[in-house]
């Protein structure tokens, strides 16, 4: 029995998210939005490949919810990307819409699924689907972290002109501008990235730089863009975490998942190192942080914090 994923929103990370499934092979594809044109058009063209590219997987688009009944995964990219100028925070009130009719369709056809969000702003709209759908916490969790972490992997390795494979890092926190690279955990060939420091291969200043540009990584593709965000990155995240629940892998990656008391923080979503394998998140993965490391990770946690009181305020139902 093939596996079936929903992708809700058929714009350009759910376009994306589709053709990289297909060519992996992982499961059969529904691609759902609102305007079921756009969901049609690019599922029939991603099917059009499969002579070429060699896959066996049924794609359909629709705008109807019937059609992802009982989904084993969903992944959620509906909402409004973020335009020039506009902060993740401004997304807030126009994507809490859009995610709490979402919610309810995912509830009624598929509460089984693992629910993997990219919707931004990202720990926010993960907490409240969470809360509007009533689906267990640890089926229902949000990407971010995988692809911060890339993108800090991806410049120091353009940095230091090491290959991204020979580059261990990984970013926590909330994803915005309070998130977390943690240095103390960052190796390029098996070394301390701080003992690189030491031996002059980079300066201190030169990381914090890289630091900031991985915090506005989004924003720097957007300015570029001009009409719309980030999307290959953004998807190839999205497949990874969608791919070790499918088949068990059991890996270890930066999700926002529900914290329940560790890192001595409850009943909040937050970026963290999570083992995802069939059950969905199958264990918070609790890191040794230095001391700055825990004040940054605490800010990061109050910024989430803020932006889900804003929320309430906005929608009562929430609180």
């Amino acid at each position: 029995m093939k596996k079936k994923i929903t992708l809700i929103g058929a714009g350009q990370i759910g376009g994306t998210l589709a053709h990289l499934i297909a060519l992996k092979e992982l499961a059969d594809v529904v691609l759902f939005d609102v305007a079921a044109g756009i969901a049609k058009g690019k599922a029939l063209d991603i099917a059009q490949s499969s002579p070429v590219n060699g896959f066996n997987v049924n794609l359909i688009g629709t705008d109807n919810y019937e059609d992802t009944k009982n989904s084993d995964v969903v992944i959620i990219t509906a909402g409004v990307p973020r335009k020039p100028g506009m902060t993740r925070d401004d997304l807030l009130g126009i994507n809490l819409k859009i995610i709490k009719q979402v919610a309810e369709g995912i509830k009624k056809t598929s509460p089984n699924a693992f629910v993997i969000c990219i919707t931004n702003p990202l720990d926010v709209i993960v907490m409240a689907l969470q809360k509007y759908s009533g689906l267990p916490k640890n089926k229902v969790v949000g990407m971010a972290g995988i692809l911060d972490s890339s993108r800090f992997i991806y410049f120091l390795s353009e940095e230091l002109k090491v290959p991204v494979q020979k580059i261990k890092s990984l970013v926590l926190g909330g994803h915005g501008d309070s998130m977390v690279a943690m240095l103390e955990f960052t190796e390029v060939l098996g070394k301390k990235i701080k003992d690189l420091v030491k031996e002059g291969k980079i300066t201190s200043e030169r990381l914090s730089q890289i630091v900031e540009r991985t915090k506005k990584g989004g924003a720097e593709i957007v300015k570029y863009l001009e009409k719309g965000s980030a999307y290959y990155a953004p998807a190839a995240s999205g497949v990874e975490m969608a791919e070790s629940y499918l088949k068990n892998l059991k890996k270890q990656l930066p999700c926002a998942a529900y914290l329940d008391g560790e890192y001595g923080i409850k009943g909040i979503y937050a970026g963290v190192p999570v083992i995802i394998g069939s059950e969905g998140v199958e264990k918070v993965v609790e890191l040794d942080l230095s001391n700055d490391e825990k004040s940054q990770f605490e800010n990061s946690i109050n910024a989430v914090k803020d932006l889900f009181d804003a929320a309430k305020k906005i929608d009562s139902s929430l609180s």
